[in-house]
């Protein structure tokens, strides 16, 4: 009679300790297990996700060259631990739904940190899936609504709108004494958050504006809204709105003869805003920015001067931004000799780096940076105020 074999016990036990071990890792919090680029070998891999195309490209080719610009220079020093920093750019055309999409894309690439996006909407969209796959993500959106996201693994490269907007309402309403201030603003995320901050900031100095108007994202013609503005007779226009969008706005309300200069945060500060608008209907406009000038010191004209060789085109505030972003990233990497998730995400923010910005010291909010200068756009070009 033939004898049936039994498993033996030590094998029993090893069957049991593999299940037991995969349902642990099934269960484990999110950020707590390493994404592939953590093994001790091979390339580092970084993405950058912007819109690469769209009416939004050229924030995403700025952030981009911004960030290789950083890339290629620790590289050229020997990457980090002997091994090289692979950077990729992932096209999110601007979209929230392309947005995650993509997160969840690199995530099953084992990409282990993520530099992106310039679009505050599509940030905070791919959020929750960052998240939850514990890759720290450094992004050069401004709104507000990023810190309300309450995420370990977002941080700032910039200031929020709150701090361009305080800092500007102020200028506006202390230092040049300007009572009658005109409102218009889109109603994507970046407009809405630039209205709400802008308006409490001049709501706490005791000014109201004399009118509040809140375009779409996709309009081109605003000669309703600009018609209203101009019968109120502003002595200044706040504008909430991206580059191109900003621009035209710009340039119509020139062709309607109102002459009150405009004011804005950092889209205005770039040369796709007075290259829409048109030099001489440019002229006059009022920036906050943390990045006024590529001559604003000797690391600014370093940076400005590398950039210019390796692109053929001047530097601007996004590219810093992203350069400082993707700076304090591997700064962090190397600190804490190439960790992954939240390990990774801790050693950011211990990072206290001094850059084109200014001096970057993150709280658990997750911003960094909390100051920006006061600039004007004369003769097409971007400069401190005096």
């Amino acid at each position: 009679m033939s004898r049936i074999s039994q498993p033996s016990a030590p094998r029993t036990l090893l069957t049991a300790a593999i299940a037991v071990a995969a349902t642990l890792t099934a269960c484990s919090a999110p950020g707590d297990s390493d994404k592939g680029g953590g093994s001790d070998s091979g390339p580092i891999k970084i993405a950058v996700i912007n819109a690469r195309s769209g009416q939004l490209s050229s924030l995403g080719n700025w952030e981009y060259k911004g960030a290789k610009l950083a890339v290629d220079e620790w590289n050229k020093k020997g990457g980090i631990n002997g091994r090289k920093i692979q950077l990729k750019s992932f096209d999110d055309q601007g979209d929230p739904t392309t947005g995650t999409n993509l997160a969840r894309k690199i995530a099953s690439e084992h990409y282990i940190a993520m530099i992106g996006t310039a679009e505050s909407a599509v940030t905070i969209a791919m959020a929750p899936v960052l998240k939850q796959e514990g890759i720290p993500n450094i992004t050069s959106g401004q709104s507000d609504g990023l810190v309300a996201v309450k995420s370990e693994f977002l941080f700032l490269n910039g200031p929020t709108s709150t701090t361009y907007d305080t800092t500007l309402a102020k200028h506006l309403v202390q230092d040049k004494g300007y009572k009658k201030i005109a409102m218009i603003t889109n109603n994507g995320s970046f407009g809405t958050g630039e209205h709400d901050a802008f308006t409490k900031a001049a709501k706490d100095l005791g000014v109201t504006p004399v009118t509040d108007q809140v375009v779409t994202t996709d309009q081109k013609d605003f000669s309703a809204a600009l018609t209203k503005i101009r019968a109120k007779k502003p002595q200044v226009i706040f504008i909430g709105s991206e580059e191109v969008e900003a621009g035209l706005i710009v340039k119509q309300a020139r062709d309607l003869g109102i002459t009150a200069p405009f004011a804005g945060a950092a889209p205005q500060g770039t040369p796709v805003f007075t290259e829409t608008a048109g030099k001489e209907a440019a002229e006059g406009t009022i920036v906050s920015s943390p990045y006024l000038s590529n001559d604003s010191g000797p690391a600014a004209q370093k940076f400005a001067a590398a950039y210019k060789t390796a692109y053929g085109e001047d530097a601007e505030l996004h590219g810093a931004k992203a350069y400082d972003g993707t700076s304090i990233l591997l700064t962090a990497l190397k600190n804490s000799k190439v960790a992954t998730g939240k390990k990774l995400a801790d050693a950011i923010r211990a990072t206290q780096y001094d850059g084109l910005l200014g001096q970057f010291r993150y709280g658990a909010d997750g911003v960094g940076i909390t100051r920006t200068s006061i600039g004007v756009i004369k003769s097409g070009a971007l400069v401190a105020q005096n």
